[in-house]
């Protein structure tokens, strides 16, 4: 029973910082921080164990290069042979603050800083080898602070009295801080073949915001199963009542038409695995995880354009603890991955593509203010001395 308490209360330590990774771009499918041919895990952080009045500040690193592009589960392989893939490079940085209202109650902030770089034939001159003998790749650019989220979070029972497992649901809210017009400009070939550029708004992709409020549901769960072994769950479900927003993708489009305005899109990610605690400070984590953008939101319409889509991934990770600091890092390694058919798509009878990335990259680091450092994060060995 001994063993199991001071697992139990590591492992809910560990989350506290470890499942801030919840939503966030994932290539062409835009799923958006909490961010193609053919378009959300950085979410609100959610509670651990706090005590009352504590403070926690956190600062969340993602990293992605998507550019294999998928039709369904069927990956066209020969964009990237011949050279016309499109390619996302995406960079944010979630600065978070948590503070504890009692032991059982959390409220916190997320601010996403987000940097994107996306390069392609098709939005320029063009794919094919008559529009574009030269192959010519042009690149677009966002930069900025993406969408404020705020949440607050409860666990189910009393952490004093229930140690070997628990479950926290946690409510939160999206405002549209990120910028959901963003604009750069792209090359274009005049009568002569010369070259001329045109101000429009970016890709959906790359857009630091989706323009819309959003409601965000979140559970987390943990249970200690044996020696040094914890089975976690954590998810959300982000609902955006919003149909479109104002950004028009393209000047010349019909703009009475909603499909061609930037669709503001329902998001999920759900992730379930062990942890497993080798040392009385480290942490090894392995399991699984889906995230995506559904075709059809919970509340409100669809209209817009958007690539919904999902990704499976099998995801391992450590995490450190030291005082008040702790470490942590994921790597979620696709293995499948699906572009789904949007409205528009099972309208026309059609199918759409994007471009997804291979792997992703989660880094995070917290700093836990308290009155006895020992007790901010607390080791196994700190633990044992109780």
């Amino acid at each position: 029973m001994k063993m199991k308490l001071n697992l139990t209360i590591l492992v809910i330590c560990l989350l506290s910082i470890g499942i801030y990774h919840q939503a966030f771009s994932q290539g062409c499918v835009a799923i958006r921080n909490m961010s193609c041919s053919g378009a959300t895990m950085s979410g609100s952080n959610p509670s651990g164990l706090f005590d009352q009045g504590q403070w926690q500040v956190s600062l969340g690193y993602r990293h992605f290069k998507s550019f294999r592009h998928f039709r369904g589960k069927h990956e066209e392989a020969n964009r990237v042979e011949e050279g016309t893939e499109v390619i996302n490079l995406f960079h944010s940085a979630d600065l978070g603050v948590t503070y504890g209202l009692s032991n059982r109650w959390t409220f916190s902030v997320t601010l996403p800083i987000v940097t994107n770089d996306r390069s392609s034939l098709y939005e320029h001159y063009g794919n094919s080898a008559e529009a574009n003998p030269d192959r010519n790749r042009f690149h677009t650019y966002s930069a900025g602070i993406g969408d404020l989220r705020v949440a607050a979070n409860y666990w189910l029972f009393d952490p004093t009295a229930h140690h070997t497992g628990n479950i926290a649901v946690g409510l939160g809210i999206k405002a549209p801080t990120g910028k959901a017009d963003v604009e750069d400009d792209f090359h274009k070939l005049d009568e002569n073949g010369s070259d001329y550029t045109i101000r429009q708004p970016v890709d959906q992709s790359i857009q630091l915001g989706d323009g819309g409020w959003g409601v965000n549901f979140e559970m987390q769960a943990f249970q200690a199963l044996f020696h040094n072994t914890a089975l976690y769950f954590n998810g959300f479900y982000m609902s955006n009542p919003r149909n479109v927003n104002n950004t028009l993708r393209r000047a010349n489009l019909d703009p009475s038409d909603p499909f061609n305005y930037f669709s503001v899109a329902d998001q999920y990610a759900a992730r379930l695995g062990l942890n497993y605690f080798p040392t009385s400070n480290l942490s090894l984590s392995f399991g699984g995880r889906i995230e995506g953008i559904p075709a059809h939101d919970i509340i409100g319409k669809e209209e817009g354009f958007r690539r919904p889509g999902y990704v499976i991934s099998i995801e391992p990770g450590i995490s450190y603890i030291h005082n008040q600091f702790a470490f942590s890092l994921n790597v979620p390694v696709a293995v499948e991955r699906d572009r789904i058919q949007n409205v528009q798509d099972i309208m026309t009878g059609r199918h759409g593509d994007a471009a997804f990335a291979d792997y992703l990259i989660n880094a995070g680091i917290a700093y836990r203010f308290s009155k006895k450092k020992e007790a901010a994060f607390r080791s196994w060995e700190d633990l044992n001395k109780d």
